[in-house]
């Protein structure tokens, strides 16, 4: 894929008549996930010179369950309910370090579990080592975007994950002198030299300060958008290599930061907001302690990754693709899909960042030529943002999706450039064949 290239996935996945060289590509064995992987990375490696990177890594099901009386045999498991079919996606998200800016997809994980999938007692999961368990995903995707970043020659990548990624493998295997790591605690750990466990010592420092963020909602939790207050403590920890662990193959004990944000007086019926994080970046003031906290809350990004691919946006799940096989390779492509609607949410409102970063030098003349029929008589009806920034390109895309482009009303969400940014793609294919830009191989 180019480096602007687009996928139209819900043409893709619900309108058969249009879909059928996609479906044959798809279906192409030939065509491997690896490939199209590859792909996403070859974009990423273009935008990461010279900057600190935030790799930000989690894991998603896409659930098949709807289809699974029609969906060819071969290749098919189940996800996490053991009995629901789907497979696993697990991609890296880009950043700039410096503005949260998604830039690209550094690399992407895909499995299935067996229809016979056993649970962790009966498979002595805790003895296994690292490389036969799935949470050695975590592992590999460091390991892929540490090659893809470095021929990108980016100056500093920092791994980003939420708790299911504290292991002390990580820790131990992970930081380097261009690599370090940042999680949220999962286990309350052994501090060498200390009386007191993580969570404890954590709790008996002092305060460094409070500050204030912007909680989203999130309904699984059944927690209400807020700004909430925090605390801030800080302390620099010695964790001990758990004793299931080889000695010969972790060292006995490694040197973390360790940072506390806890929510003062939260809502009646709220659970306060409770961070501990664990990093290898150095945090011996408030200064840096709030770096890493915002860095953190940089990981919602992936949430809107993932709701982009599935209901919210994409509807990958709604696929008619009847293999497996072919869905992955689809799940792979709208990625690239959904990271250009992250962008077109984070540039919404910034006139600084310049088009280009999701349009093609072809795609932005489009948007000019569009532009005019867009706009409304008033100076309130009118793209209030430069030509050529993101901002004035998000602002066509919105109105293209439906949005009635008053500043007043709600900003464009997700569905509504979804919709825009499928009307402008079959409309730059019609703009392209009028002008004789289209070049046609056989």
């Amino acid at each position: 894929m180019g480096k602007h290239q687009s996928v139209n996935i819900r043409q893709i996945s619900k309108n058969r008549a249009e879909q059928v060289g996609y479906y044959r590509f798809l279906e192409n064995q030939n065509v491997t996930v690896g490939e199209l992987v590859r792909s996403l990375g070859d974009h990423c490696v273009s935008h990461v010179e010279g900057k600190h990177i935030l790799a930000i890594s989690d894991t998603s099901e896409i659930n098949l369950q709807s289809h699974a009386g029609r969906l060819k045999a071969l290749g098919v498991g189940v996800v996490g309910n053991n009995t629901d079919v789907g497979f696993y996606i697990h991609p890296t998200l880009i950043l700039d370090a410096e503005n949260g800016f998604p830039l690209g997809i550094s690399t992407v994980k895909l499995w299935t579990r067996d229809i016979n999938h056993q649970d962790k007692h009966e498979r002595n999961y805790q003895l296994l080592p690292i490389e036969k368990k799935e949470s050695y995903k975590w592992l590999h995707s460091a390991e892929e975007t540490q090659k893809c970043l470095t021929i990108g020659n980016a100056k500093i990548v920092t791994h980003i994950a939420d708790r299911e990624s504290d292991m002390y493998e990580e820790f131990a295997t992970v930081p380097n002198q261009n690599n370090h790591v940042l999680v949220r605690a999962r286990i309350d750990r052994r501090l060498v030299g200390k009386t007191s466990s993580l969570y404890t010592y954590l709790n008996q420092q002092p305060s460094e300060g409070t500050y204030t963020v912007d909680v989203p909602a999130d309904a699984r939790i059944r927690r209400t958008a807020r700004e909430a207050l925090l605390i801030v403590r800080r302390a620099m920890v010695k964790i001990q290599r758990p004793d299931k662990l080889n000695g010969q193959d972790y060292p006995p004990s490694v040197t973390l930061y360790a940072v506390e944000a806890v929510e003062v007086n939260p809502p009646p019926g709220q659970a306060p907001i409770h961070w501990r994080l664990l990093t290898t970046h150095q945090v011996v003031c408030l200064e840096q302690a709030l770096r890493v906290i915002r860095w953190y809350t940089w990981r919602w990004r992936i949430e809107q990754l993932f709701a982009t691919l599935k209901t919210a946006g994409l509807n990958l799940e709604a696929t008619q693709l009847e293999s497996i096989a072919a869905i992955q390779r689809l799940a792979v492509l709208a990625l690239s899909v959904s990271v250009r609607i992250l962008q077109l949410i984070q540039g919404r409102d910034n006139p600084d960042l310049p088009a280009n970063l999701a349009f093609s030098p072809e795609q932005q003349q489009c948007l000019l030529t569009l532009a005019p029929s867009l706009e409304g008589k008033t100076l309130l009806q009118q793209n209030p943002y430069p030509p050529s920034s993101l901002a004035w390109a998000t602002w066509i895309i919105a109105r293209l999706g439906g949005w009635s482009g008053y500043k007043s009303q709600k900003p464009p969400g997700i569905t509504t450039l979804v919709r825009g940014l499928e009307q402008f793609e079959s409309t730059f294919f019609g703009w392209k064949l009028a002008l004789g830009l289209l070049v046609c191989t056989p």
